[in-house]
């Protein structure tokens, strides 16, 4: 089970992270941010808190599978595990740019 863990758990997060994001600039974009008194600038900041916290997380997994006491008994699922982490990361760094770069409200 922990291999299906490490194997499925930084793709899973990254969707987490971009579902939260998303969500948030959706948040964001409606009525009811400004209705408790929030600006536009507050929402940019927000998004761009959960997007370096997204990328942090996504870090913290790597360390994490990098880590001797989370260590698999496959060196196979080890490697194949570090890639998708990787992989994670980038998704996070590359995926989520654009909603906290160029956040419009249409």
């Amino acid at each position: 089970m922990t291999d299906v863990l490490r194997l499925f758990g930084p793709l899973s997060v990254w969707f987490a992270c971009f579902s939260a994001v998303y969500g948030l600039h959706g948040l964001v974009c409606s009525d009811r941010w400004s209705m408790v008194g929030l600006t536009l600038s507050d929402g940019n900041i927000a998004l761009a808190a959960a997007w370096l916290t997204a990328i942090a997380v996504q870090l913290g997994i790597v360390l994490m599978l990098r880590a001797p006491r989370f260590a698999s008994s496959s060196g196979f699922t080890e490697s194949i595990s570090l890639w998708l982490g990787w992989a994670a990361v980038v998704a996070t760094v590359w995926s989520l740019f654009p909603v906290v770069v160029a956040s419009t409200c249409a």
